[in-house]
């Protein structure tokens, strides 16, 4: 069974904002509501799933995550892939969703059956979204950790209120 690992940034302002990653290639190119992710990748064997989170979350959006992470548990997607997830307090970092990120590259071949290979990015684009956006945009196996997110910050608020 596939087991990844992904960061969950989130931004509280007006509304409490998460960061989510748009996947690259031709598939996704047309796709939008229920194709997004939070930044996230494959364990390697024997790999810490934390440290794996924290350097997807780097190769796909170029920022850098800082503790301390919440943790979020696990989730298991369509396809039968287990997603383990922090969440992290991002509101000191600047990102530019208008640029695409300096993301890793996969190869395929492109168009099928073509004989011909295409390199595209992992990730073609980011986006800060509310949460009830995000929840439109998000797979909807991974909309779960959406809802833990806003649970533990909840509690979080409740236990540090005077």
């Amino acid at each position: 069974m596939k087991q990844s690992a992904g960061m969950l940034m989130f931004r509280r302002g007006a509304a409490l904002e998460v960061l989510l990653v748009h996947p690259g290639g031709p598939f996704f190119k047309n796709k939008d509501l229920g194709s997004w992710s939070l930044p996230k990748g494959e364990l390697a064997e024997g790999e810490d799933p934390l440290a794996c989170a924290l350097r997807e979350f780097q190769e796909e959006t170029g920022l850098t995550a800082c503790a301390p992470y919440l943790a979020l548990g696990e989730i298991i997607q369509k396809g039968g892939k287990r997603v383990q997830a922090w969440a992290f307090d991002g509101s000191a970092l600047e990102v530019d969703c208008s640029v695409p990120p300096p993301s890793n590259t996969f190869e395929i071949e492109w168009p099928p059956r073509s004989s011909k290979r295409a390199i595209f990015p992992e990730v073609d684009r980011l986006g800060l979204f509310d949460l009830a956006e995000a929840g439109q945009k998000i797979l909807p196996a991974q909309a779960e950790l959406l809802q833990r997110l806003t649970d533990k910050l909840a509690l979080d608020s409740e236990q540090n209120a005077p």
